[in-house]
């Protein structure tokens, strides 16, 4: 049977772990997986992997990683690009839609607002510390509502009359939902006014000082909520356009980002499927050889260390580490 050929996307945060597969004559998505991170990126991501490898009979001609864990993903599979977020999104969002002048993308943790002009990444930011314009925030209320994330999209379309819930700060919406609650207003109006908190957080954040023009892409796991899609829709007064991969846009950027490498490359760095099979772990230590008090990341495959990071000068690089004795870390 022959191989399908195809680039390999991976974008690895701290709520989910996305892999994906594009066909690599017409970039067209033929595989996805979504994992939940749960704070074990190493073994999310073999497991990931593994269901890849299951999936089908792949020939990888190249690899790109993105996300939080970008570089940890990078060593581990042997990537042949490693980017950011920002860099990821946009090229995935100019790929899916024409014109795109605007993308907003929550996700569980984080979210981002990135600017295009004429196709071109203009402006962008990022949320700070806080969660409350966040997929976390939604997941907080719908559990304290005793509902399903799932349907709480459709819930917020019911509403006639949502309410007003401040939502600048995820211990102040609370306690004001619940206020609302008490108050009698109806479930659906209440969900329908987190939606709305939520996107003035957003833009009153995130969004602060941007000029956004259409065409909007909404994009990461958030969008798969209806309420939020009317709630930005009227918000802004534009339309919403939500990607037909909107939960998995920034491995599909990473894929594409792969493929646009390779071609000029040629040869991939790829280590192959059997890296499923690998003995990955990871171990912290502090260096005291000088005041800095560095707090080195070894990551180490097979009881080799092929990465470190958190070395300020450069001492524990990876070629200096190998030669390192492990058992004296």
């Amino acid at each position: 049977m022959q191989r399908r050929q195809v680039y390999l996307g991976v974008d690895v945060g701290s709520v989910s772990t996305n892999l994906v597969l594009i066909d690599y004559s017409t970039c067209q998505v033929v595989k996805k997986i979504y994992l939940r991170t749960q704070g074990r990126p190493i073994e999310v991501l073999q497991l990931g992997m593994e269901q890849l490898a299951a999936s089908g009979n792949w020939q990888i001609l190249g690899v790109g990683t993105t996300g939080s864990a970008r570089q940890l993903a990078g060593v581990m599979l042997g990537a042949d690009v490693v980017k950011n977020e920002i860099t990821a999104h946009a090229i995935a969002a100019a790929h899916e839609e024409d014109n795109v002048g605007t993308i907003i993308e929550i996700g569980g943790q984080d979210s981002k607002i990135i600017i295009l002009r004429d196709m071109v990444v203009s402006d962008f930011a990022m949320n700070t510390v806080c969660a409350a314009g966040t997929g976390s925030f939604l997941d907080q209320q719908a559990s304290r509502l005793n509902i399903s994330i799932a349907d709480f999209g459709d819930i917020a379309l019911q509403s006639k009359n949502p309410v007003r819930i401040a939502g600048r700060c995820t211990v102040f919406a609370e306690s004001d939902m619940i206020h609302k609650q008490q108050l009698g207003h109806s479930l659906p109006d209440i969900l329908a006014g987190l939606c709305s908190a939520m996107v003035r957080n957003y833009l009153n954040n995130v969004g602060k000082g941007k000029e956004i023009k259409a065409k909007v892409i909404f994009q990461g796991g958030v969008a798969a909520n209806k309420g939020m899609r009317r709630a930005l829709k009227e918000a802004l007064n534009l339309d919403i356009y939500v990607p037909k991969h909107f939960d998995v846009m920034g491995a599909l950027g990473a894929a594409l980002l792969a493929k646009e490498h390779i071609d000029t490359k040629a040869v991939t760095r790829f280590h192959g499927f059997k890296m499923i099979n690998s003995a990955f772990s990871n171990e912290s230590w502090e260096c005291k050889d000088c005041p800095n008090h560095c707090e080195v990341v070894n990551i180490i495959r097979d009881g080799e260390i092929i990465a470190s990071w958190g070395s300020r000068c450069g001492k524990y690089s990876v070629n200096k580490v190998k030669t390192l004795n492990l058992a004296i870390l």
